[in-house]
């Protein structure tokens, strides 16, 4: 994008995203989601992101995100275990390694930086 911009992200239309089995743990979690804005040198990422329920393990980025709906409990391996909701602000560090717990499918809106 060249311009200034807004979304209303619960009605923002998602693009299925693969999610490789191999971090699957549990459930038949299925990802969807949009890049709405990306620097020029692709080092900044801003989006909308959901999940469905089921179990997942992921390699963080340095993200900044906040859920629009549905609620997850995020365990990060040697670190503390944050449960989100609606309305609450999340911060990742890049390397973490997190499993999450999706109880009621999740859609976030993001910033990661790269």
């Amino acid at each position: 994008m060249t311009h200034s911009f807004v979304l209303h992200i619960p009605d923002a239309e998602l693009e299925p995203e693969p999610l490789a089995s191999e971090h699957i743990v549990s459930g038949t979690p299925e990802v969807t989601g949009k890049v709405v804005w990306e620097s020029e040198d692709g080092r900044q990422v801003r989006g909308v992101w959901q999940i469905t329920p089921g179990v997942v393990t992921d390699t963080e980025a340095d993200e900044l995100f906040v859920v629009i709906s549905g609620s997850a409990t995020i365990e990060v391996e040697g670190g503390p275990t944050l449960t989100v909701g609606p309305g609450d602000m999340a911060v990742l560090r890049e390397g973490d390694r997190t499993t999450w717990t999706v109880h009621e499918t999740l859609r976030k809106a993001y910033a990661i930086n790269l």
